[in-house]
C-alpha cells in the first residue's frame, strides 16, 4: 500500500513543519506533493500515490463535492484549522472531514491524526470522526489537552426524525399529492414535519401551497451544506411555515425549472437530511421519477449525475413509498419502475401506494393482485380517485385536506401518514 501524503496548506507554518518532520530518516509517510489549490489536490489523488491528504480549512472551493471525490479515490482526508476559529471544526465535519486538527497542535500530533485517518480508511472506509481540537480527544500517544475532571452533564438529545421518500415512475402517478397529503396529515396529528421538494425535473410543491417559487429552498440548503454552513437555524430560515392552526409543518421548496438540477448536489444530500432530521420528527421528501445512472457509463471522468440526488435521497431514507396509478398503464409503469429501483438500489424495499383507484379502470383488489404478481410486493395503502377535490385544492393553492376535508382522498392520505409515522419514536 502507498504511504504517500499530499498537503495543501497555502504555505502556512503547520505545513512546513509537517513536511520537515517527514523529511527525517525513518518517517512513516512520504510527501509526494505540496499542492497550491484544490484542483491540484484532486488531480494528485487520482494518481494512486497518496494515502492521505492534509488540507487547510480555508482552502478555496473545499466542499462536500471535493471531499466525496477524494474519498472515492481511496484517500483519507485530514483538515487543519486555525486554533482560534471555533466554527472551523464543525464546518469541516459538515462537509465530511471528521479528522480535524488545530494548526497549533504540532507536527507530531498532526502526523498521528493522519495515521489514524489512514488506518480508519483502510479498515473499512469509515471516517474515524476524531477531532483533535476537542480537549477530551485522544490520539496515539495520549490526550491532546487536559481532561475536565467534573464535566457538565450533556443535555438530553432528541431522537432524530425519520425520512420518508415518496417516489414513483414516470407518468405523473401522484407523487406530490401523496407526499403533501401525508405531510399535512402527520403535522395535523401533532408530529413536527418537514416537507422537501426534491424533484430534479421541476417540483410543484410551492404551487400546491400557493407560494412563489423564487425562494432558494432546497437549492439554497444544498449550497450551504456543500460549504459546511447548514445548521438547524439556516434550514428553518430557508423553509416556509405552511402549517395550519397548531400544526408544525415546514416546506423546503424545490427547483421550478428542470435546467437548475445541478444546484441539487448529491454530495450535499446527507448533510441536508441530517439537519432535517434534527428539526423535524418526520421528513417527507417528494422525488422525481428517474433512477438511472447512465452518466457513469458515458464519461471517462467524474460526470455530473442528474439523478444522483434522487438516488442519494432514496438510499438515505428510512422508508420509501412507491406511488403508482391504479390503471393498466400506471401499473405497468410501476412494475418497470420498481425493477429499475431494485437494480439501482438493491437494499431498498419500497412500500407501494396505489393512487387514483377507481372501478372504471380496475378494482382495488384487481390492482393489488397485479402489483403482487409482477413485483412480489404488497400494497400498503390505496388512495381513491376524487378529481373534483384535487382540482379544488390545486386551484386554491391549499392541501386537499383543507380544500376537501370530507373527501375520501383526505381520509386515505391520513392512513398513509399513520402507516409511515407508526415507527416514529416520540421526540421531546
Amino acid at each position: 500500500m502507498t504511504n504517500g501524503l499530499v498537503t495543501a496548506g497555502s504555505g502556512q507554518p503547520w505545513e512546513s513543519e509537517l513536511v520537515a518532520e517527514l523529511d527525517r530518516p525513518g518517517a512513516p509517510l512520504v510527501v509526494v506533493r505540496r499542492c497550491v489549490d484544490l484542483a491540484d489536490v484532486l488531480a494528485e489523488a487520482t494518481t494512486g500515490q497518496a494515502a492521505a491528504v492534509v488540507l487547510a480549512a480555508d482552502l478555496r472551493r473545499l466542499d462536500t463535492e471535493a471531499v466525496d471525490r477524494l474519498r472515492a479515490a481511496g484517500v483519507a482526508v485530514v483538515g487543519v484549522h486555525a486554533a482560534a476559529d471555533t466554527r472551523a471544526a464543525p464546518r469541516l465535519g459538515r462537509i465530511g472531514i471528521h479528522d480535524v486538527v488545530p494548526d497549533d497542535a504540532g507536527p507530531a500530533r498532526l502526523l498521528s491524526a493522519v495515521r489514524a485517518a489512514i488506518d480508519g480508511r483502510r479498515a473499512g472506509g469509515v471516517p474515524t470522526r476524531l477531532t483533535v481540537s476537542d480537549p477530551q480527544a485522544t490520539l496515539p500517544g495520549g490526550p491532546v489537552g487536559p481532561v475536565d475532571p467534573d464535566p457538565v452533564p450533556a443535555a438530553p438529545v432528541r431522537a432524530p426524525g425519520r425520512v420518508v421518500a415518496v417516489w414513483g415512475p414516470t407518468g405523473a402517478p401522484g407523487r406530490t399529492t401523496v407526499a403533501a397529503g401525508a405531510a399535512v396529515a402527520a403535522a395535523a396529528s401533532g408530529c413536527p414535519t418537514l416537507l422537501i421538494d426534491a424533484d430534479v425535473y421541476g417540483g410543484v410543491l410551492a404551487s400546491a401551497f400557493g407560494l412563489l417559487d423564487e425562494s432558494p429552498g432546497l437549492a439554497g440548503a444544498c449550497r450551504a451544506a456543500a460549504n459546511g454552513r447548514l445548521d438547524e437555524a439556516e434550514l428553518l430560515r430557508l423553509a416556509w411555515s405552511v402549517g395550519g392552526d397548531g400544526e408544525d409543518l415546514q416546506l423546503l421548496t424545490g427547483i421550478a425549472r428542470a435546467d437548475r438540477w445541478p444546484e441539487v448536489r448529491p454530495s450535499a444530500v446527507p448533510a441536508v437530511l441530517d439537519t432535517a432530521r434534527a428539526v423535524a420528527g418526520l421528513v417527507v421528501v417528494d422525488l422525481g421519477f428517474a433512477v438511472e445512472a447512465d452518466e457513469e457509463l458515458s464519461f471517462d471522468t467524474v460526470a455530473p449525475r442528474r439523478n444522483g440526488a434522487t438516488l442519494a435521497m432514496l438510499a438515505a431514507a428510512d422508508t420509501v413509498l412507491a406511488v403508482g396509478s391504479a390503471d393498466p398503464p400506471g401499473i405497468e409503469r410501476l412494475v418497470r419502475g420498481v425493477a429499475d429501483l431494485r437494480d439501482a438500489l438493491p437494499e431498498v424495499t419500497p412500500l407501494v401506494v396505489l393512487n387514483r383507484v377507481r372501478r372504471s379502470a380496475a378494482t382495488a383488489a384487481e390492482a393489488e393482485a397485479a402489483v403482487r404478481r409482477f413485483t412480489g410486493l404488497e400494497v400498503a395503502a390505496t388512495v381513491p380517485e376524487d378529481r373534483v377535490a384535487l382540482d379544488r385544492a390545486w386551484s386554491a393553492g391549499v392541501p386537499v385536506a383543507r380544500a376537501a376535508p370530507g373527501s375520501p382522498v383526505t381520509a386515505a392520505l391520513r392512513r398513509v401518514a399513520a402507516a409511515v409515522a407508526r415507527p416514529l419514536a416520540v421526540t421531546a
